[in-house]
């Protein structure tokens, strides 16, 4: 059994829900010898830090141990991997457990093989990532930004692939912002309008407003800015009752043209337009962010191109947001590089055999490419 087969099997039977880690980091730390190891707990999140070296530029790692939770259905037990049909099945299998095993043990090698190399190479783990996102890698890049962590390059394991592995390089990733707003109203007798306010009412020519908005016309290789309305919650469940407040849900997913903040400013002054009285609670995931050409883009390019045969890979900001949005913000060049996605957060998550045994591989020829 191969080395990276065989952490992958003990890293996935460890039930790490969010924000449980289970273990996975000590494992991982146990095997980065002769990096300097820091864990990091804040509340009930473990993250590890780890580097080598000491001078030049230094290219960051980042990946989770945490996973969703498993649901029903599955084939086999979640939390006991299975080979079958040449693939492993288990929950954080392409999500990400493999990719963090494959940096790992790629980190790890080319330490052993250049002890003295240039440059420092680093790897950052969180349980964090598949919650609410606050105590992980958020909260770690505070904790880098105090003490000025020398941080150049940044490779997100996040399975980012599409048919086959390093067929996409994410050079990027839209911001998220979410709101839930409250419509006061006054509850009442549908038969008597007159001593009522329907929330429902007054906030419907201001939705119709906000989604037939068109925010922008995209950004580089980002898409315009996109908003959803998720949830409408209202009424007593009763037919013959005004109900005396409204909830609305609704996320926007935007480019480099916006900021949370202008966001925010432009939606509640829309409301306050059309009269709406309500109270907001905004959430912000995280802002967008872009690697424009660079050392590091170019280097993945090149990487990814020569693993494939000739074919480079498609250059994309797509997706959902990563924990690379807490590293950008620190003026670190940052991308994702990982395994086939098409599973991921479904029943029945796998990856490829062959696809694991060729990640270290990948992982150690990017090291090489910006450290050598």
């Amino acid at each position: 059994m191969s080395e990276i087969l065989s952490l992958s099997l003990d890293l996935l039977q460890r039930e790490s829900v969010t924000p449980l880690d289970a273990g996975c980091q000590q494992r991982i730390a146990d095997l980065l010898e002769g990096f300097t190891v820091e864990h990091l707990r804040f509340g009930e999140v473990d993250n590890l830090y780890a580097v080598h070296g000491t001078d030049g530029p230094t290219l960051l790692f980042v990946g989770h141990t945490d996973v969703v939770p498993p649901g029903d259905g599955w084939t086999s037990p979640p939390f006991a991997p299975t080979i079958r049909d040449g693939h492993l099945y288990a929950r954080g299998a392409a999500d990400m457990k493999v990719s963090v095993a494959a940096f790992v043990l790629a980190a790890r090698d080319f330490v052993r093989e250049h002890p003295n190399h240039a440059g420092r190479i680093a790897v950052l783990v969180t349980s964090d990532e598949e919650g609410i996102a606050l105590d992980g890698v958020r909260r770690v890049a505070r904790v880098f930004a105090e003490r000025n962590e020398p941080l150049t390059w940044c490779i997100t394991g996040e399975p980012s692939s599409t048919a086959q592995l390093g067929d996409l390089l994410r050079v990027g990733r839209r911001g998220s912002l979410s709101a839930t707003l409250t419509v006061k109203g006054v509850q009442g007798h549908v038969a008597y309008p007159e001593k009522a306010d329907n929330p429902i009412h007054r906030v419907v020519p201001a939705l119709t407003e906000l989604t037939a908005r068109q925010w922008d016309e995209g950004y580089a290789s980002f898409p315009p800015t996109s908003l959803q309305i998720s949830n409408v919650r209202a009424g007593t469940g009763a037919n013959n009752v005004i109900p005396g407040t409204a909830v609305i849900e609704f996320n926007l997913r935007y480019n480099p043209n916006w900021t949370a903040a202008a966001l925010r400013a432009e939606i509640e002054a829309l409301f306050a337009t059309h009269r709406v009285e309500c109270d907001w609670f905004w959430h912000e995931s995280g802002e967008p962010f872009y690697t424009p050409e660079g050392a590091l883009r170019s280097a993945c390019v090149k990487v990814l191109t020569r693993f494939n045969n000739g074919t480079k890979p498609v250059e994309s900001t797509g997706g959902g947001t990563s924990d690379a949005r807490f590293i950008a913000p620190l003026g670190v060049e940052c991308v994702e590089v990982g395994p086939v996605n098409a599973t991921i957060h479904q029943v029945d998550e796998r990856i490829a055999l062959d696809e694991l045994e060729r990640l270290p591989a990948l992982y150690g020829e990017l090291i090489r490419e910006l450290l050598l």
